[in-house]
């Protein structure tokens, strides 16, 4: 798999990626909460292609994987004594992180969280931080197997979930 930016033109790829990820992980054991269109949102996915925080896997010229790097975080999060001490400039936060279930267990989304390190550290952050949605087991074993920090679970209200529990997570750079 190549990880690369994502640019304007592959903005229609990326939202077919999504919706099939979405589509895909229906009927699966652990629900991720997404919903077409409301997360992530086409106006969140086309900012963050502007921004050059979308980062997409392909093989064979399609996507497999896709997530966004950022520095915007849910309300929430300020709710939480972090025990890395940082400015907002300085916390790398991992959004939309999904891998097509067809791939699922070749080791892409481990890549995706690499590319995250790789960028973070690059760009001199002192964290990485994210949130699970409470249930989604694959995803606390991913991010805890990489070193990630379980922090602590908090209500918070995103649109596709409403107000639901979600684990913290923290990556110390």
């Amino acid at each position: 798999m190549e990880i690369h930016t994502a640019i304007k033109e592959d903005y229609p790829m990326v939202r077919a990626f999504y919706h099939s990820l979405i589509e895909g992980m229906q009927n699966s054991e652990f629900d991720i909460g997404w919903k077409e269109d409301i997360y992530p949102s086409p106006d969140f996915l086309k900012d963050s292609i502007a921004n050059g925080d979308l980062f997409i896997g392909t093989e064979e010229n399609k996507i497999v994987a896709a997530m966004v790097l950022n520095h915007e975080c849910n309300d929430g999060y300020q709710e939480f004594e972090w025990p890395t001490k940082t400015e907002h400039s300085e916390v790398t936060i991992i959004h939309a992180l999904g891998v097509h279930p067809q791939k699922k267990g070749k080791g892409y989304a481990k890549q995706m969280v690499d590319k995250a390190f790789e960028v973070a550290k690059r760009n001199h952050q002192k964290a990485i931080r994210l949130d699970v949605l409470e249930g989604n087991l694959p995803a606390e074993k991913l991010y805890t197997g990489l070193g990630f920090q379980y922090m602590h679970t908090l209500k918070m209200f995103y649109e596709d979930t409403g107000w639901t529990n979600y684990k913290l997570y923290e990556y110390a750079l």
